[in-house]
């Protein structure tokens, strides 16, 4: 297996990747409750004016699966607020609803995100984490315009 120097854009990614994956998903479902009633046979007069049906992608692959848990497992790295942002993000909600729901404002939640995002690319990388918080927004940032 190839060593990765990971990079907050990469973190990105992944995450979107699972937040797709998640959504793609099938439903939970209550066991033991099912319909002993036969499929209504439906003629061609019966269709003409309905809409076609909606359909669907494909359920993941084990793979993805197993991408989406592990990049999961990286969010118990982050503070609640920090981890709330970067899957909103993830999830592609605005900013102003990312903003709404952890009670910050615009740039103050797009640094955590930034930060959030460097920590886990850190810690993949086996780098040490700075011990004040204003060391490590100055190599979050850095290393934001850098990616």
């Amino acid at each position: 297996m190839t060593e990765t120097t990971w990079s907050p854009l990469m973190i990105e990614e992944r995450f979107a990747e699972a937040a797709d994956v998640m959504k793609r998903l099938p439903e939970v479902r209550v066991p033991g409750y099912f319909s002993t009633w036969p499929k209504a046979l439906q003629e061609f007069s019966d269709l003409v004016g309905q809409e076609p049906p909606r359909l669907y992608r494909p359920p993941p692959g084990s793979e993805a699966i197993g991408r989406m848990e592990e990049v999961l497992d990286w969010l118990f790295w982050l503070e609640a607020n920090a981890a709330k942002v970067v899957w909103a993000r993830a999830n592609n909600r605005g900013w102003k609803q990312v903003c709404y729901q952890v009670g910050l404002s615009r740039s103050a939640a797009w640094r955590l995100w930034v930060m959030a995002l460097c920590v886990i690319a850190m810690k993949l990388n086996g780098e040490r984490l700075p011990k004040h918080r204003s060391q490590l927004e100055a190599i979050a940032l850095r290393r934001r315009r850098l990616s």
